[in-house]
């Protein structure tokens, strides 16, 4: 694998698991690789951390930095959260999340 790219693991909403080459030196977050891969997370904010709509469950142990209070606001109005929800609008890649394993949160009913 090339340097400074990582493979992350998305389970999506049908329980079928995608493993994503994702480069760590452009900045990207989580939400940006999902959508450039098709998988369905809207984030129809564009990565604010105004809305939910790119809401995943973090599954690994990766150490993550803490929520800001904008994305803790996203997700006290958000359906389907766990001690585990993240948005992924706000998870840069990194080298360090190699092997990061989440899976996309239910949409809102």
């Amino acid at each position: 694998m090339p340097e400074h790219v990582i493979t992350i693991t998305v389970i999506d909403r049908e329980n079928h698991t995608h493993c994503l080459e994702a480069p760590t030196d452009m900045g990207l977050s989580l939400m940006e690789l999902c959508k450039s891969y098709g998988l369905p997370v809207k984030g129809t904010c564009g990565g604010m951390a105004l809305c939910s709509t790119c809401h995943v469950y973090v599954l690994s142990e990766h150490e993550l930095p803490p929520p800001s209070d904008d994305e803790l606001a996203a997700l006290d109005s958000a359906f389907f959260v766990k001690t585990n929800s993240r948005l992924s609008c706000q998870i840069r890649l990194r080298d360090e999340l190699e092997g990061l394993r989440v899976e996309l949160a239910p949409e809102s009913e």
